[in-house]
């Protein structure tokens, strides 16, 4: 099953470079944030990955054309030429970076690569986000529903805090914490299922939340799967710190 991530976005506001990088090349701890995405794709045995990328894409393409390179250790002899290769370190993965323009909107995307997906269904999933996501769990929803996409819904998270108010006003808390919801309140986690069938409303300068997604639910074509593990967009800088910081501790959900 191939697993297509949108890398198309705009120049990155994460780092300080003057020419810019496209985000889902931000470095976490020495990798690009789209490798430590991929790494949790490839542990559920998913390593056919289609790349959507627009801004700066060449940057993407180097970045995989060279990847064997860059894992290995390497002596390079300048007199003539060569490369020897160390120690041979790669990943078991099938990359198709396809350049989808700068400004298409992201179900222009998913439909510019149809040509690429041969099997009834695929992933889609965005490339600034990271999770712990059950795949297999997620692909089973999938294929018990029956329907013709199925979206991940986390548990909202980080610096906003849901209050929960009871039918007087008042705000539960236990201790300094606020007693969560019963199970009401669930995000969109940028990570679908879709069969081929979506590929007929991805047409012109489409959208996937504001237009299929909606298309979809009215036609009661849409699947729902709930994961209450990690999740969190890299938006901001802090995000990014606190990746960085769980991965150098060695405590990465993702991984």
């Amino acid at each position: 099953m191939k697993v297509v991530i949108l890398a198309g976005g705009m120049q990155s506001t994460l780092n300080d470079e003057r020419e810019g990088i496209p985000k889902p090349m931000i470095d976490i701890g020495g990798k690009p944030l789209l490798w430590h995405i991929m790494k949790h794709f490839s542990k559920y045995g998913l390593n056919e990955f289609v790349i959507c990328g627009g801004y700066h894409v060449d940057k993407i393409k180097e970045y995989f054309q060279d990847f064997y390179i860059y894992e290995s250790d390497i002596t390079v002899d300048l007199a003539t030429n060569t490369i020897q290769v160390h120690r041979k370190k790669t990943e078991d993965w099938k990359v198709t970076v396809v350049d989808t323009g700068m400004f298409s909107a992201t179900g222009q995307r998913v439909g510019m690569i149809k040509e690429f997906i041969e099997e009834d269904s695929f992933i889609v999933t965005y490339g600034d986000c990271l999770s712990d996501i059950d795949l297999a769990a997620l692909l089973e929803t999938h294929r018990r529903e029956g329907k013709s996409a199925t979206m991940a819904m986390a548990k909202p998270s980080g610096r906003s805090r849901l209050l929960p108010i009871d039918e007087s006003g008042i705000v539960r808390f236990v201790g300094n914490e606020a007693v969560p919801p019963n199970d009401m309140a669930w995000i969109n986690a940028d990570c679908f299922v879709f069969d081929r069938t979506v590929f007929q409303y991805l047409q012109g300068n489409y959208q996937l939340e504001k237009q299929l997604l909606v298309t979809l639910s009215e036609k009661r074509e849409l699947a729902v799967y709930r994961h209450h593990g990690y999740w969190s967009a890299i938006e901001t800088k802090r995000d990014l710190v606190d990746a960085e910081n769980m991965w150098n501790a060695g405590i990465a959900p993702w991984i």
